[in-house]
């Protein structure tokens, strides 16, 4: 997608930010944490939704030390990666020029979300995640690399 509009990466929003914002980084991955243990709380009571997950069902079928790799890489490295250079990097800032940052966080945390259909008792806090990514990076560095 870059290449042939002859884009650079920092317009795709990577780019470096300086170290002041680690404490806010930081400050702000507490709060997703704790807002994701308590939405987990709440939608079990609320709905009788329990944590499993059948991605971590799997895995721990064939837990051997090649798939714990794969599946860490996939998960800390490669989905990270590519999900915050299409989520925020593109579909957020498409729609925060043409709608506002607000219906921008909104949406792409709701696509965001929706993705991710396949594990159902994690959707609310991964909206939540969607919602302080795009805050995070409209607020404090506009940019989606650290």
């Amino acid at each position: 997608m870059i290449r042939p509009k002859k884009l650079s990466w920092k317009e795709v929003g990577l780019q470096r930010y300086s170290k002041a914002y680690w404490r806010k980084v930081v400050g702000w991955t507490f709060v997703l944490i704790i807002g994701s243990i308590l939405l987990s709380i709440a939608v079990e009571l609320l709905f009788n939704i329990g944590t499993d997950n059948s991605k971590t069902e799997s895995l721990q079928s064939r837990l051997t030390g090649i798939n714990i790799f794969i599946a860490f890489i996939s998960a800390a490295v490669i989905s990270p990666i590519y999900e915050e250079i299409f989520y925020r990097g593109f579909l957020y800032r498409w729609i925060r020029t043409r709608y506002g940052i607000l219906s921008g966080m909104l949406i792409s945390s709701f696509i965001f979300m929706i993705v991710h259909i396949p594990t159902f008792n994690s959707l609310p806090y991964t909206f939540l995640s969607g919602l302080i990514f795009a805050w995070t990076y409209e607020k404090l560095t506009r940019s989606i690399q650290q």
